[in-house]
């Protein structure tokens, strides 16, 4: 039986499924984290990338920031943080948090940053106050960026969470760890099929919620454009 059918066959199986660590728990645990995690990140990050995006101020030393956490090695960084705090599910929480922060925060600063200034100041001439501006204008705008910068953080976290299992968490990575620790390959291949199974539903939830979140009125301003831009059928009759 090849790698890929024994895989396959304990996938299926529906006695993995069953019990506290059951292919359903962990998988369930692992969702569950993982988004977490990113409501964390987003809790965070969001409020400071619509001020940066809104002054303008900022913008450098957020790249940098940004840069700089994005470079910072998972695992290392878990296992520091492991160190100080124990095993269990705070530390990978945390290092989870600092990976999730940087896409989060580039969404929000970029999307804010890029609302048309005309809009801006029109609401502004309305008498809102620049709190009033972020909430209720800046933000509805810029949510697609937004949602875009979650959709990429909650990819990046599905496929490191499984990390969470090195210092004791629960979730797929213990199947990971234990195929690899027993060289059990269809195990750990296993694994990673879940893993990644799950990482395209949830790529393709936010996809979806990335479509719904356009303003109705930019999607009719688009309409419109287009209908504009074609050429009318008296005109292409006469070229």
């Amino acid at each position: 039986m090849s790698l890929f059918a024994e895989a396959f066959a304990w996938i299926l199986d529906p006695a993995n499924w069953v019990g506290p660590d059951g292919i359903a728990a962990n998988l369930w645990f692992h969702l569950v984290f993982s988004l977490s995690v990113v409501a964390a990140a987003a809790v965070v990050a969001l409020p400071i990338g619509a001020v940066i995006g809104h002054t303008g101020r900022g913008r450098e030393t957020a790249v940098v920031v940004s840069g700089g956490l994005r470079a910072l090695p998972t695992l290392g960084l878990l296992v520091l943080v492991a160190l100080a705090l124990g095993v269990g599910i705070l530390a990978p929480f945390l290092a989870l948090m600092v990976l999730a922060i940087p896409p989060v925060l580039a969404g929000a600063y970029a999307g804010v940053g890029a609302v048309d200034r005309r809009t801006v100041d029109a609401a502004r001439g309305m008498g809102m106050t620049e709190a009033q501006i972020i909430a209720k204008v800046e933000l509805p705008l810029a949510l697609p960026t937004i949602m875009g910068g979650i959709r990429s953080a909650v990819l990046q976290v599905v496929a490191t969470a499984t990390l969470a299992a090195y210092v004791g968490g629960p979730g797929l990575g213990t199947y990971l760890f234990l195929g690899l620790q027993t060289r059990d390959y269809p195990l750990t291949l296993a694994a990673s099929i879940l893993v990644i199974a799950l990482a395209l539903v949830l790529d393709g939830v936010f996809a979806g919620l990335q479509r719904l979140v356009v303003p109705a009125g930019v999607v009719a301003a688009r309409d419109t454009d287009r209908l504009r831009s074609r050429p009318s059928r008296s005109g292409a009759a006469a070229g």
